[in-house]
């Protein structure tokens, strides 16, 4: 993909949802037109993804014709049907390759055909919302991996310096230091999502003012803040692209090595390569380190409410659940606060 701007970005993204769209049975399109006002875009290409596969499924693995599907023709699917469905998405094939889920995929799946019947069923389009009867795959929970401040400063030192590349790889790092570590930086010191990072454009910075501009979840814009740390690093990556022919207000602020605006798959990348140098043990996404800033954030100020105002979190009960383990540590700092008698009394 070329350098998009935004609005070049949208226009991409709405036509990859017609083309998905257009494999689903017709009536389908009255539920993307009833979810846009409370949905950002590739909330949609997400569900048109996932209920192709569920049509594929009623049609290959079922034998039921979807062509000429009406909404009402939903109530012909059991609950046995949908059951059988969740089995499948754990292991089937598609264009001779293996493809699997696991709870999480299966979960959000099943999240869409419920979200799906339910738009159905309110619009009185159906009597019956099987989907609403479906069990949710349990979710077994894993420990949320954060780094440490130590650890983050190892990792902003690995992507300064270059420590422990390979020569191929240092040969790649002298182009993307000073974009690397602009990059970084903004994850762990903003909490900023990937997918929020990658949608940046040159013009949503005001570097002055110490904020930038981003498309939230559900379609919200907002304005998230940094301190004097990041503005130096974005100041000194902003310096070096106007060296360049591929700057100006409406570009991409980050730009991979093909000057296209980076990807998300390219960041998850970025975000690997360092941080087997910097943290060998544990296994970093960006989200890791979305989770690191909420980690530090909650511990220097003890706001919950704070965190999830700045992470963008729309039920402080997320936030809460992310950050169990903190509340906990809280807890036992409360109960050594306060006390009534002591040994030399």
């Amino acid at each position: 993909m070329s350098k998009l701007s935004k609005t070049e970005l949208n226009v991409h993204n709405t036509e990859k949802l017609r083309r998905v769209m257009s494999a689903l049975p017709k009536f389908c399109v009255s539920f993307f037109r009833g979810i846009e006002p409370h949905t950002s875009l590739l909330t949609r290409i997400n569900y048109a993804y996932d209920l192709r596969l569920f049509f594929a499924f009623l049609e290959n693995e079922l034998g039921r014709s979807v062509d000429n599907m009406r909404p009402k023709d939903l109530e012909c699917v059991s609950l046995t049907d949908l059951e059988r469905y969740m089995e499948y998405l754990r292991l089937y094939y598609k264009d001779d390759d293996v493809r699997e889920n696991g709870e999480k995929g299966i979960a959000r799946k099943v999240a869409s055909l419920r979200t799906f019947y339910k738009y159905h069923y309110n619009k009185e389009e159906i009597n019956t919302n099987i989907a609403s009867r479906l069990q949710t795959p349990k979710i077994h929970e894993k420990p949320i991996m954060r780094l440490t401040h130590d650890e983050a400063l190892r990792l902003l030192h690995v992507i300064d310096s270059g420590e422990g590349l390979s020569d191929k790889q240092l040969s790649y790092h002298s182009h993307t230091r000073t974009r690397d570590l602009a990059i970084f930086t903004l994850f762990l010191t903003t909490g900023i999502r990937i997918s929020e990072l990658c949608a940046l454009d040159v013009s949503d910075l005001d570097i002055d003012g110490r904020s930038f501009k981003v498309l939230r979840k559900g379609g919200n814009e907002a304005i998230l803040y940094f301190g004097d740390e990041t503005a130096a690093a974005l100041d000194n990556y902003l310096e070096e692209r106007k060296t360049r022919a591929d700057y100006s207000l409406a570009s991409p602020l980050f730009l991979s090595m093909q000057g296209r605006r980076i990807s998300v798959r390219a960041m998850q990348m970025l975000a690997q390569k360092y941080a087997r140098i910097a943290v060998p043990l544990k296994n970093i996404s960006p989200h890791k380190l979305r989770s690191t800033y909420g980690t530090l954030l909650y511990q220097n100020t003890g706001d919950i409410y704070l965190v999830a105002d700045v992470l963008g979190h729309k039920d402080v009960n997320t936030t809460r659940k992310h950050y169990a383990a903190i509340d906990e540590s809280q807890r036992k700092r409360a109960s050594r606060a306060v006390v009534l008698r002591r040994d030399d009394d």
